[in-house]
């Protein structure tokens, strides 16, 4: 049984593509609705500042950062950090992305509970992605002992369903992040009739770039127990 097994690699082709398509209208309806201007204006930062005024966050900095999609917020620093082409853009984009993360923070002031799990196992994520990409490593230079190898599938699967519960517990978190956002936007009047839709169709893309990444994570996952049972029987 080899560990890099053509099916793997089918699953992992399959997703890729799907996320690459995915990620290209992101960017496109991104691009599209950067060259859409807000008829009050407001620049993505002013639009950030008051959201979180208007729920009452007054212990959170808004800040710009380089890059683009780079758009995040930081529950640690409580910071909002938005790209150069949001913080200053005063498009629809802009209006989406800065609330959508302003969003992060409403939910980290009033205690969500899915950010405040996916904040706490941030730190076994990244130990447990290196340690995938060790053993992986390992077995393709050196490959595995036959009778390692139920115990090298078992040590890829505890990593690789640390992997798939975070991005499982990031959709609810995203997801609502943007719901948050969208009630917020229609309510103080920042997007009204066909620029609320256009910050919605924004949010919803972005939505999917998540939902791509768990299905994935999960197919993965699935792949290696399956591997692993048949090891067994």
């Amino acid at each position: 049984m080899r560990m890099f097994d053509p099916i793997l690699m089918t699953i992992t082709l399959v997703f890729m593509g799907i996320g690459m398509f995915v990620s290209a209208r992101l960017k496109k309806k991104f691009a599209e609705y950067s060259q859409t201007p807000l008829h009050n204006g407001m620049s993505g930062k002013e639009i950030a500042e008051k959201m979180l005024r208007d729920n009452g966050i007054m212990d959170v900095k808004i800040i710009s950062v380089d890059g683009q999609l780079t758009d995040h917020y930081n529950p640690l620093t409580k910071t909002v950090n938005l790209s150069r082409e949001v913080f200053d853009g005063r498009s629809i984009a802009s209006a989406a992305v800065s609330s959508h993360e302003c969003g992060h923070a409403v939910q980290h002031a009033h205690a969500y509970s899915w950010l405040a799990l996916r904040s706490a196992i941030v730190p076994v994520v990244n130990i447990s992605s290196k340690a995938m990409n060790i053993i992986i490593l390992a077995g393709f230079f050196m490959g595995f002992m036959y009778s390692m190898y139920n115990e090298m599938l078992v040590m890829i699967i505890i990593c690789q369903g640390v992997i798939t519960a975070f991005s499982m517990i990031t959709l609810p978190v995203e997801l609502d992040a943007s719901k948050r956002a969208l009630v917020w936007l229609n309510s103080a009047n920042i997007t009204r009739g066909d620029e609320h839709s256009k910050a919605e169709d924004a949010l919803n893309w972005a939505a999917k770039t998540y939902f791509v990444a768990a299905l994935a994570s999960l197919a993965q996952l699935m792949y290696f127990i399956m591997l692993l049972l048949g090891r067994r029987k």
